[in-house]
């Protein structure tokens, strides 16, 4: 039994859902989100302030997404009241980021400048030239942006050059000696 698909996901002041067949459609004050439940595994049963994630028999396969599905289930939730956000943080010297528009400009010491596009229901924030906010309402698509942005220069162990998320430690190494 999943201790944690066991859990009704509570919906907050102001949040609508609604099943539709097989899709479960959330609408917040930030905007609306759906996802697509898994065929003759999972249910999702919508009662009054809360959503309660069923397998639809105890089978091996739909106990092993039970849970999953629950977890995608609260961050549809708390994406559409909330948000999500990534900081990333760029080190190195004549290393800086810019956005523009619907464009993120990265000055990453290639000979070229790194023009990325930003995809629809994200938004980007740089605050100054070495921090990049990654922001909206959809965790995955937040997360895998600004792991494409971390891409064209992951930090290096020697002194730490390159772009890194906010907290994130870098296991230094000690250099070569004389």
């Amino acid at each position: 039994m999943s201790r944690i698909g066991k859990k009704p996901v509570a919906l907050p002041q102001g949040v609508e859902a609604k099943v539709d067949g097989q899709e479960l459609t959330i609408k917040g004050p930030k905007g609306t989100l759906s996802m697509t439940m898994m065929d003759d595994l999972i249910k999702f049963d919508v009662s009054n302030d809360e959503i309660s994630v069923l397998p639809h028999n105890m089978s091996q396969r739909s106990r092993q997404v039970w849970g999953m599905q629950r977890t995608l289930v609260q961050n549809l939730v708390d994406g559409v009241t909330e948000g999500y956000s990534k900081t990333l943080e760029i080190n190195g010297v004549g290393y800086r980021a810019q956005a523009q528009g619907k464009k993120l400009k990265l000055q990453l010491g290639f000979s070229h400048d790194v023009d990325l596009d930003v995809p629809e229901g994200i938004e980007v924030k740089t605050p100054d030239q070495t921090t990049v906010i990654v922001s909206g309402i959809d965790k995955q698509l937040v997360g895998h942006f600004a792991a494409e942005i971390r891409k064209w220069r992951k930090p290096e162990p020697y002194k730490g050059k390159g772009i890194k998320y906010a907290g994130e430690y870098i296991f230094r190494k000690e250099g070569k000696k004389k």
